[in-house]
C-alpha cells in the first residue's frame, strides 16, 4: 500500500500531539509484520515556473513583474538545494499463515487476512491525516520495487 504523508512540521502542537497518538496507536493495533519504505522524488517545477513567467509577462505593474522574477529565483534556489522533494511510504504487509497452505481454500484465506490487514492500516493511518492507497496494478508494484531495487537509474530523473 501506498502512504501519502501529511506535512506535520505545518501543524499545531494540539494536532501534532493527537497525530502522534494516533500513531501509537496504529503501532500497537498491527500486531504482524510490517515493512515501511520510504522513496523520495525531487519535483520537477519546470512546468510551475513556466506558467509564473507567462503570468509576468501578462503583467503590466513593474512591481508585481519584479515579484515574480523573485518568487521563480526563489524556486529555483530551493530547488537547486534540493529542499523540495517529496516523500511517499509504502508498507509492505506479509500474510503470516504457513500453516494453511496446503488447504484448499488457502489463497481465499490468505486474502481475506491481507484485506483484513489492509483496513486496519488504512483506519489508523487515516486517523493521522495520511492518505493510504491500496496498489493493486501489478505494473506499478514492478515500478516500485524497480526503483528501488535501481535506485541509480532514478536518481537522474
Amino acid at each position: 500500500m501506498k502512504v501519502e504523508p501529511i506535512n506535520y512540521n505545518l501543524k499545531s502542537d494540539l494536532e501534532k500531539n493527537s497525530i502522534l497518538n494516533s500513531y501509537k496507536i496504529f503501532l500497537k493495533t498491527c500486531n504482524f509484520d510490517i515493512q515501511i519504505i520510504i522513496q523520495s522524488n525531487k519535483k520537477d517545477l519546470s512546468e510551475h515556473l513556466n506558467q509564473i513567467e507567462k503570468n509576468i509577462q501578462k503583467k503590466e505593474n513593474k512591481n508585481i513583474r519584479k515579484l515574480g522574477k523573485q518568487y521563480i529565483n526563489y524556486i529555483k534556489k530551493i530547488n537547486s538545494s534540493q529542499k523540495n522533494s517529496s516523500k511517499v511510504f509504502y508498507l509492505i504487509i506479509s500474510d503470516n499463515l504457513k500453516k494453511i497452505e496446503n488447504s484448499s481454500n488457502a489463497s481465499e484465506i490468505i486474502k481475506a487476512d491481507l484485506r483484513e490487514k489492509y483496513f486496519k492500516i488504512k483506519e489508523c493511518l487515516a486517523r493521522c491525516g495520511n492518505s493510504v492507497i491500496e496498489v493493486v496494478d501489478k505494473k506499478e508494484v514492478i515500478n516500485i520495487f524497480d526503483s528501488f531495487f535501481n535506485t541509480r537509474k532514478f536518481l537522474n530523473k
